[in-house]
């Protein structure tokens, strides 16, 4: 190691913001909740738009499957575009490109237009959730930490469970171009707060520039961008059946196994791969994967089962979602405070037992509940993500050098995103498909040879013939039979579906065995040490 070398990281490991910590978490958490927020606003607004734009609900869905594609090219090469253009720079320049894409998208007179625009937006918006959290873990003192990612998780948990009831509430009340034009205030008090609070560390501002490694970025780009395609589109296309996902199935699978040689041998590649050498690193990125498919997938699940199967309006049933957030809030007040003193992996015990537990209480929903049977697992929902984020967060980044943030939350983050969208695509086709096996299983009771059905059929057409008439009644109650056994067939489906959720969150407990307990994060030691 040179001696400017060893200057450089002594300067970094001294190195301490002159602003106080709470206000440049808020500066960079103002734009993270705008972001992540805009990742779930605007699905219920989804029908006004094919409406206004002259479009199909299905081309509509490319508002969202663009953005989210645009987001997650981004955000692994966050690290090296901070050390490319300075980290401050550059997250100002995104919450500026977010900010006016979001005008274009609200401006917007043709579906293409929006489009386009939404791509604009993902890539403005894809590199805030990783700088903020880089910035935070490096701004806050080390027995802080636990404190910063509680700030941090309350903008990536909880934005994405209001997102809905907002999104329907805006655009009932007013118009969904507002959805988009309410980011410009939230944007400009952004920018204004990053300029005035956050600085660059020192080895961001002594760093010299990286070679643009643009191989390395159109591979990115290629396997990432196909295989968020492939896991939106694939139900609806009823996946390899159809060549288009097939096409994007082999371009990911290919674009990914080359990225990874590529990047392992390029000098300076847009990924550091060699970071998932770390064991704390690799095994926290691998759980919040499947945290990002529980929670993705149990929020998508649960609307849909509260619209469907009980008639739920979207605004009400993005408000029999609300409580989660408030036990998110609660939890991470508390458990921002307890890290260091509880071992980190009893805190994330306890908190994909509850996890598991709240999700398989869903599977046990019928069609004759209360608002009470969705109220109280939405709430251990919230505070079990509190006890899984902060202290998970926390022990993943334990035992890294401050130099490697930002590339390390730009692939944490990266995996969430994945698991996120892996969870919603898993989930939709469990739901289409378990729905017409169950359908099937259950059809075959449906005969003359059995009495049950037999007698239900003989009630219904008693009860129907002073109204319709005999001949009438009989093809009216089978027609009302079939509409039970398939609403009883989804509901199985639906119950499948969250025990499955459950399972993944229990199967999660064991590996974290292989994770440092992270009270030597929370407790002043040195980062970069490794145990």
């Amino acid at each position: 190691m040179t001696s400017t070398q060893a200057q450089l990281d002594a300067a970094t490991l001294a190195w301490r913001p002159r602003a106080n910590v709470w206000l440049i978490g808020g500066a960079v958490m103002s734009a993270t909740f705008m972001e992540v927020l805009d990742t779930t606003v605007v699905n219920v607004a989804l029908p006004h738009v094919a409406g206004t734009l002259s479009a199909t609900i299905e081309e509509s869905t490319w508002t969202l499957t663009s953005y989210l594609v645009a987001n997650a090219i981004v955000l692994p090469a966050t690290g090296w575009l901070s050390g490319l253009f300075g980290r401050k720079r550059f997250l100002i320049l995104c919450v500026i490109l977010f900010t006016l894409a979001s005008l274009a998208c609200g401006l917007a007179t043709s579906l293409g237009f929006l489009i386009v625009a939404r791509i604009i937006q993902g890539l403005g918006g894809g590199a805030m959730q990783p700088i903020s959290q880089a910035v935070l873990l490096e701004s806050f003192p080390p027995h802080k930490r636990g404190s910063a990612m509680a700030l941090f998780g309350l903008g990536v948990v909880v934005a994405p469970i209001i997102g809905p009831t907002l999104g329907g509430w805006i655009t009932d009340n007013y118009s969904w171009r507002w959805i988009f034009y309410m980011n410009l205030p939230v944007g400009l008090l952004a920018v204004w707060l990053i300029q005035s609070f956050v600085e660059d560390p020192p080895y961001i501002r002594h760093g010299r520039a990286s070679k643009i490694d643009f191989i390395g970025l159109g591979l990115l780009a290629l396997w990432i961008g196909s295989l968020h395609t492939m896991l939106d589109k694939g139900q609806q296309d009823d996946w390899l059946s159809s060549p288009f996902i097939c096409t994007l199935a082999v371009l990911a699978a290919v674009g990914f196994v080359v990225f990874v040689i590529w990047e392992l041998s390029v000098r300076e590649p847009v990924v550091k791969l060699q970071i998932l050498r770390d064991r704390s690193f690799a095994t926290g990125t691998a759980l919040v994967t499947v945290v990002g498919a529980v929670l993705y997938g149990s929020t998508a699940l649960l609307p849909l089962f509260l619209q469907t199967m009980l008639g739920y309006s979207a605004l009400d049933s993005g408000l029999a979602m609300s409580p989660r957030g408030l036990g998110a809030l609660a939890a991470m007040l508390v458990v921002g405070r307890v890290i260091g003193v509880i071992d980190t992996r009893l805190l994330l015990v306890s908190g994909f037992g509850a996890l598991a537990y709240s999700v398989a209480a869903l599977g046990g929903l019928n069609l004759d509940i209360t608002s009470a049977s969705v109220v109280w697992p939405n709430i251990i929902t919230g505070l079990s993500l509190g006890f899984i984020f902060v202290p998970l967060t926390t022990a993943t980044m334990s035992s890294l050098k401050n130099d490697q943030m930002g590339n390390a939350t730009g692939l944490y983050n990266l995996m969430r995103n994945i698991g996120g969208a892996a969870g919603i695509a898993l989930m939709t086709t469990m739901l289409a498909r378990g729905g017409q096996m169950h359908q099937m299983n259950m059809v075959s009771h449906l005969t003359p040879y059995n009495e049950t059905y037999r007698q239900q059929m003989q009630a219904i057409g008693a009860g129907l013939a002073p109204m319709l008439g005999s001949d009438r009644a009989a093809g009216a109650a089978s027609v009302l039979m079939y509409g039970r056994l398939s609403q009883q067939a989804n509901l199985a489906a639906f119950i499948d579906d969250f025990r499955l959720l459950a399972a993944m969150a229990i199967l999660c407990i064991p590996a974290l065995l292989l994770m440092h307990n992270g009270r030597h994060a929370a407790s002043g030691h040195k980062p970069g040490a490794m145990h």
